[in-house]
């Protein structure tokens, strides 16, 4: 019987695309361990307009390029399910609810593989901590893999202390500092949207999948040890989970998706070829990135008066993000033709990594998602932060105060960031020292990512101390 690995990703593209990678790397290292993928049913209804989209094109494509180029790695599909989640449901309490519905399924499906291999680990995403109780009634090993880094897993492991010990949600906290282990202090402001009203059953969601990681096998960070020292060992030392046994942590990241998974080179990497070295800022805000026709108009004033070579990916405001932008609408009179020389906007998606790992680009204003984060820092390119939804803002803080690789905007109170801003933070990263500063310092981070992923490197040991975990099981 061969030792199977179940990985059982979050469907959106972001995480999705981790625990891919994260089979791929285990596959490299470890070619004994066959990799199941298990892929969500999402319920039999197009009628809960808030539900995500489960099986976007993009992905559906993503996936076809694994299985061409990586046979060994296994897609299973979940069965349909028939229950619908209360049409009330968020975004956010969906990507918790799905797996929920899921269970019966999962656990057959995990019976099946038990059957024919030796279930050596079952690694989840958070967002389906709802199958930690499916795999604890099997017996089976379970990891939590965590698409953040190691501080934003520091403070989702210490949630049930602050349960105890802050009798207020921390959106009526304001600015006030939230103190976690290893991490700067927070503002209550700044911490997960999820998370931020205690009266809502999304926080509920999170604070019991706090609780049920700190009793899992142990936790695989989407990080490197010197990028976050302080969060690590914090979480190593038990500080985050202080009434209880921390299990073990294991860094083995940076994991980001190395080719172009859309097709052809895109038209935007000829134009950057025609750039000086190091001379263009990027601005792209991942796949759910939006913003309102105003604050779109605000950036291209921003763009201009920062006098700055630029490629921007503009997408449709909401409701209708999926329609192609009409530029001429969108953007100020005439800003495309007085910009021609200098800038290139590009209509709805870029292949971000390998534009982030062109020799023009000198600069990236990010969302702040993780893989974003993760994909700037491996190519040694300063950031400018910009955080919209999820845990962003908490990065922010972690790449702002602690890791020194960005320079954070600062919005209004009506949440817009002002042309003035946009274009101050873009001059300071390319003309002035402390611009210097962070790029210095990325690029001594770019250095070290690649030190961690070498045999001998602190991302390669945690993988192999894994794989030895994970192989010795058999012998109990």
């Amino acid at each position: 019987m061969e030792d199977a690995i179940v990985l059982y990703p979050s469907p959106g593209r972001g995480h999705l695309i981790s625990m891919v990678e994260l089979g791929k790397l285990i596959l490299k290292h470890h070619p004994s361990f066959s990799i199941t993928i298990l892929i969500l049913s999402e319920p039999n209804t197009n009628t809960n307009s808030t539900s995500p989209n489960y099986v976007e094109s993009s992905t559906a494509q993503y996936m076809a390029t694994v299985n061409s180029t990586t046979p060994s790695i296994t897609f299973h599909h979940l069965p349909p399910i028939s229950k619908v989640p209360p049409s009330t449901s968020s975004f956010l309490e969906m990507n918790y609810l799905i797996p929920r519905l899921n269970n019966q399924n999962l656990q057959q499906t995990l019976k099946t593989i038990s059957q024919t291999s030796k279930l050596r680990a079952f690694i989840i995403d958070f967002f389906c901590d709802a199958s930690f109780e499916v795999a604890s009634n099997l017996d089976i090993p379970t990891y939590y893999f965590f698409t953040s880094g190691a501080s934003a897993l520091a403070l989702f492991l210490y949630m049930p202390t602050l349960h105890k010990n802050v009798d207020k949600s921390f959106k009526d906290l304001g600015n006030m500092p939230i103190d976690i282990p290893g991490l700067p202090p927070i503002p209550a402001s700044d911490m997960p949207v999820g998370i931020l009203n205690r009266n809502t059953q999304l926080y509920e969601y999170f604070l019991n999948t706090a609780t049920h990681m700190a009793k899992s096998n142990g936790f695989l960070a989407n990080t490197f040890e010197s990028l976050e020292t302080k969060a690590i060992m914090a979480l190593s030392n038990g500080q985050c989970v202080p009434d209880g046994v921390t299990p073990p942590i294991f860094c083995i990241g940076p994991l980001i998706s190395s080719s172009n998974q859309d097709g052809d080179a895109h038209e935007c990497l000829n134009w950057l070829n025609s750039q000086p070295s190091r001379s263009v800022v990027f601005l792209c805000f991942g796949s759910m990135g939006l913003f309102s026709a105003k604050q779109l108009k605000e950036m291209a004033v921003g763009l201009e008066n920062s006098g700055q070579r630029f490629l921007w990916v503009v997408r449709n405001p909401p409701p209708d993000k999926e329609k192609e932008p009409n530029l001429d609408e969108l953007l100020p009179k005439g800003f495309l033709e007085r910009t021609k020389d200098k800038g290139f906007v590009v209509k709805q998606w870029a292949p971000q990594a390998e534009v982030l790992s062109h020799e023009s680009v000198g600069g990236f204003v990010t969302h702040c998602g993780w893989n974003s984060v993760l994909e700037a820092i491996s190519v040694g390119v300063p950031m400018v932060a910009w955080p919209l939804y999820a845990e962003q803002r908490l990065n922010r803080v972690f790449l702002v105060e602690e890791m020194k690789v960005a320079l954070g905007l600062k919005e209004m109170e009506d949440g817009l960031v002002s042309a003035e801003e946009l274009e101050k933070r873009v001059r300071e990263l390319f003309e002035s020292e402390v611009g210097r500063e962070v790029r210095e310092r990325v690029l001594g981070f770019r250095e070290e990512a690649m030190v961690a992923q070498k045999e001998g490197g602190s991302s390669h040991v945690a993988l192999t101390k894994l794989a030895q975990l994970w192989k010795q099981t058999q012998h109990e």
